[in-house]
């Protein structure tokens, strides 16, 4: 698709990228230690996160792209809280090529979902008697390679069994 001279061509129509719909696939806060893990800490807790992203195609030019984020809080071996959050959205995609199309939507749309998902987060952690649990922002490109040479290094352990 170029003009002969590796632009494209003049009336092609532009990429396009629509947020559909947004919504809470799976939601989970535990306080299993209130009251007492509500009183005042001598040490800061330490926070764990974990964050995956995951998409599938559910129609022509849509995907339902689902933002999954665990995390906890413990303190001497004691878990404070603990939530999981599985946050979707439903975007269509259009005129984008094929090569870019697998970064557009593991890349841009959980970017585009992660404010957010932060926003529930920190909600449910206030709600639970607790500061608000601010997550810094991701690196969605990053996590995106990170998984690329995880599932190349699988694939290499697998063809060398």
């Amino acid at each position: 698709m170029s003009n002969g001279n590796g632009a494209p061509p003049e009336n092609a129509p532009p990429p396009q990228l629509n947020v559909l719909a947004q919504y809470i696939k799976d939601f989970s806060f535990e306080n299993p230690n209130a009251p007492g893990s509500l009183a005042p800490q001598q040490n800061q807790p330490a926070i764990s996160i974990q964050i995956n992203v995951g998409a599938q195609n559910i129609g022509e030019h849509d995907f339902e792209v689902t933002l999954s984020i665990e995390g906890k809080a413990e303190n001497a071996d004691t878990l404070l809280f603990g939530f999981e959050l599985a946050y979707a959205g439903v975007f269509r995609v259009q005129n984008v090529p094929q090569e870019n199309l697998h970064p557009l939507i593991m890349i841009e749309c959980p970017r585009l979902l992660f404010p957010f998902a932060r926003e529930i987060i920190a909600t449910a952690v206030r709600n639970g008697g607790f500061p608000p649990l601010m997550l810094d922002p991701v690196d969605f490109v990053g996590l995106y390679r990170q998984n690329l040479e995880r599932q190349a290094d699988q694939m290499r352990r697998g063809t060398a069994s």
